[in-house]
């Protein structure tokens, strides 16, 4: 039987993982619609927030198939926002290096969650 204290952090890394994927969602959408939008009434480009809330209704369940999903696809928002950092400049340069911590700290958080729960 697993110490109870595994149990709590693999739980704890899930709902970081869960508010971390919902926040980079959110921010998703708002940046191409309202923050710094690529054309100035919005872009179709926020759609790229849907993958990331298609996955996390699964992800609040503790679906580990969601959490595989969620692991390949956060890089290619990490990497989407590093690369419009270092190409754009002003606030679009921050906004995408916001969305570049939040997409790192969810990857984080979705493989720390795979850890704790192999130790369970």
């Amino acid at each position: 039987m697993a110490p109870a204290s595994v149990l709590s952090s693999a739980a704890r890394w899930q709902r970081w993982a869960v508010a971390l994927v919902a926040a980079l969602a959110l921010f998703e959408a708002l940046w191409e619609l309202s923050l710094a939008p690529l054309r100035p009434a919005g872009s179709w480009l926020a759609l790229k927030s849907l993958p990331l809330a298609a996955l996390w209704w699964p992800l609040a369940r503790g679906s580990r198939r969601a959490r595989q999903c969620a692991s390949l696809l956060l890089p290619l928002y990490a990497g989407e926002g590093i690369v419009r950092a270092m190409s754009e400049q002003g606030r679009h340069a921050q906004v995408a290096a916001m969305a570049t911590a939040i997409a790192i700290s969810a990857l984080v958080a979705v493989l720390m969650s795979f850890r704790a729960q192999a130790r369970a």
